[in-house]
């Protein structure tokens, strides 16, 4: 650590300058000096100093307009400032004071005095530049462990994410890669959407993942039913929305309540004939109409127990078809848009 200390004498007179200086210089100090106000205030630009020995009564600018402004710049507004004058009034000491010196020493002064005021002060300002170190370095550390808990509580959201979708594959015909292509096509759709930033569409991406995770509550045999379900089967099918409410809604962490708005809303329709709520347009979240989507073109897409799978331009052509009705026609142009994007995304 450096323990040299730079110190500003200023002065008009220039014994005054020496004298201080031979008092001094025993010490382990370095000197600047100027001979008037403007010349200080030029060269605290060039340097730092750890303590400003400064006259009161100078030409042009006095030693009260220098420590004006030297205290109204952020950059030199830290560093004591003794007053060393011949003005002993008590209105100039007590100005001296209220201006920010953090002492005040009149001439003609005794030597000892001015190495043990300089000395008290140059060690004490050193100490609390050395504190205010030692605090931002625990800033940065508390921060930096903030930061790897946060992570480590976001990657064990994502883990616990897809553990349960390994138990949702287990007990229906949802299969681990629809669930994957789910998580990309709905986050590759809100990357396209102006109004969704990068870090949300990740988290849409994840929290996609439970769209479903109301089946496990569902009965196994309406679930992997071969054939159309009767209406009262259709109805118990419906519950698996609400019931993914119930399972999530609690949750204070932004992944889970992602998931639980998609997993709520995502069979909701924009023309509102949709379930469990029946909202409609913007009541939907953009989560779930993003999710909504997704979901529909990779079903349509692929074999389930009770439909064979649907080419992709017979897919497009049915989201296209529902632009306005079943799904957010701002969507359904982004997806317009980009057919072949979409197109590689689900035949991966």
């Amino acid at each position: 650590m450096d323990l040299s200390y730079n110190i500003l004498i200023v002065d008009d007179v220039s014994d005054n300058i020496k004298v201080a200086m031979n008092i001094l210089k025993e010490n382990n100090y370095n000197f600047s000096f100027a001979i008037n106000g403007n010349q200080a205030l030029d060269i605290v630009k060039t340097k730092d100093f750890d303590l400003i020995l400064l006259d009161i009564m100078m030409p042009d600018l006095n030693g009260f307009d220098v420590i004006k402004a030297l205290k109204n710049n952020s950059s030199t507004k830290n560093i004591p400032i003794i007053f060393l004058t011949a003005k002993a009034d008590i209105d100039s000491i007590t100005e001296g004071f209220e201006l920010g010196a953090v002492d005040y020493i009149t001439k003609p002064f005794h030597p000892s005095e001015l190495i043990s005021r300089v000395s008290t002060h140059l060690e004490l300002y050193r100490s609390r530049k050395v504190l205010e170190q030692n605090n931002l370095n625990l800033n940065v550390k508390i921060k930096h462990n903030e930061n790897r808990l946060l992570s480590e509580l976001e990657a064990t959201q994502r883990e616990i994410i897809y553990i349960l979708t390994e138990v949702m594959e287990s007990s229906s015909d949802e299969t681990g890669r629809h669930i994957k292509r789910v998580a990309h096509l709905s986050e590759f759709l809100a990357e396209l959407h102006e109004s969704i930033s990068d870090d949300e569409a990740l988290i849409i991406k994840h929290a996609s993942a439970l769209h479903d995770i109301g089946k496990i509550t569902i009965d196994q045999n309406i679930l992997n039913k071969p054939d159309k379900l009767s209406e009262e089967e259709f109805c118990a099918m419906k519950e698996h929305t609400i019931n993914a409410h119930t399972l999530l809604k609690n949750s204070k962490r932004k992944l889970i309540q992602a998931s639980d708005i998609i997993a709520y809303q995502h069979h909701e329709k924009y023309n509102g004939k949709g379930y469990p709520q029946g909202l409609k347009g913007e009541e939907i979240h953009i989560y779930g109409r993003i999710v909504a989507l997704a979901d529909v073109l990779d079903a349509l897409m692929h074999k389930r127990a009770y439909k064979d799978s649907w080419t992709f331009e017979e897919a497009a052509k049915y989201i296209i078809e529902h632009k306005g009705t079943q799904f957010d026609p701002y969507l359904v142009e982004l997806f317009e848009n980009n057919l072949d994007d979409f197109r590689d995304i689900v035949e991966e």
